[in-house]
């Protein structure tokens, strides 16, 4: 029954990422033109490391659109130019350290000029999300409203590595 609802929700959310995805590269028109000679080309984004007691995580498929933004293919590509493979061992973690800017630990293979530019994309784009906001609520409350959100995100952040380095003690021991 889980497989058949992640089957239903896994291309929904990864529609949401990518929107998410197109609106920060939209903002940035160096961006999608350093992607323009890409048009056409897909990237295809592995999970590596993947928890066992999680449902499996699809690959996500992405094809490089003649405007310079992403879209979901949705039939895996076994011919895509760029596979990137992020280390998800910790998966509230890498959904952090995202919220937080860290840059992931990442495999790459393929086409190294593609690769350079996601790259750059990868290492320059961050969402202005204090911009979007202050267009809602105004620039005061959007800056607040930010620096409530890093620090929760911060926190958040530390509370999980504390977690993940935590190693119970073994039992019987005297």
């Amino acid at each position: 029954m889980l497989k058949y609802w992640m089957n239903l929700a896994t291309p929904a959310a990864q529609d949401r990422m990518i929107l998410l995805l197109n609106h920060v590269l939209s903002r940035e028109s160096h961006a999608t033109a350093r992607l323009l000679p890409f048009a056409g080309r897909s990237v295809v984004l592995h999970l590596q490391n993947w928890p066992a007691l999680l449902p499996a995580a699809p690959d996500l498929v992405l094809l490089v659109t003649p405007a310079g933004l992403f879209e979901r293919q949705a039939v895996p590509d076994t011919a895509a130019a760029l596979r990137i493979e992020l280390d998800a061992a910790n998966p509230a973690l890498l959904a952090l350290g995202a919220l937080l800017g860290d840059r992931p630990s990442v495999s790459v293979q393929g086409d190294a000029a593609f690769a350079g530019e996601i790259s750059w994309l990868m290492e320059n784009l961050r969402w202005d999300i204090e911009d979007d906001l202050a267009g809602i609520v105004g620039p005061a409350a959007a800056h607040q409203l930010s620096v409530w959100g890093r620090s929760a995100a911060s926190g958040v952040a530390a509370l999980a590595r504390g977690a993940a380095a935590f190693k119970p003690a073994g039992r019987g021991a005297a």
